[in-house]
C-alpha cells in the first residue's frame, strides 16, 4: 500500500521532476510536461505511459493499475491505486512515465498578445 506522500516522493526524486498543480490537483512535469497526478481524493494517482507500456502494467497488476477513463486511457494514462500498490513496481511505472516525457522535445514557449497589439476588435454586423 502507497500513500498519496509516497507518489509524490517517488515522483519528485526523479531528476528535474517538479510539483505543480492542474485542473484542482497536484501534478508532476519534467521539461514542461506532465508525465504524473494525484487526484484530490488522494486515493489514486494517474501516469502518462504508451498504450503498449498501459497494457504490460495493467496485465502484469491488475489490482493496481486500470486505464484512465475515456480517450485519456486510450492515449496510454492510466490510474494506480495506491491502497493496492507495490512500491517496486509503481515506481517502474513513474519511471517510464517520466522517461516518456523527458526523451520528447521540449514543448515550445508560448507567447503572449503584446498590450499594443495591432489588431482592431472585429465588428459585427448589424
Amino acid at each position: 500500500m502507497l500513500t498519496a506522500d509516497d507518489f509524490r516522493d517517488l515522483a519528485l526524486r526523479l531528476d528535474g521532476a517538479a510539483e505543480g498543480s492542474h485542473m484542482g490537483h497536484p501534478d508532476f512535469r519534467a521539461g514542461g510536461r506532465i508525465f504524473a497526478s494525484l487526484h484530490a481524493n488522494e486515493e489514486t494517482g494517474t501516469i502518462k505511459l504508451t498504450p503498449d507500456e498501459q497494457r504490460e502494467v495493467i496485465l502484469t497488476y491488475p489490482r493496481m493499475f486500470t486505464p484512465a477513463a475515456g480517450a485519456w486511457g486510450l492515449q496510454g494514462w492510466t490510474v494506480v491505486r495506491l491502497h493496492a500498490a507495490q512500491e517496486a513496481a509503481v515506481r517502474a511505472a513513474v519511471l517510464l512515465a517520466w522517461e516518456g516525457v523527458t526523451s520528447m522535445p521540449k514543448p515550445p514557449k508560448r507567447s503572449k498578445p503584446s498590450a499594443t497589439s495591432s489588431r482592431s476588435p472585429r465588428k459585427r454586423n448589424v
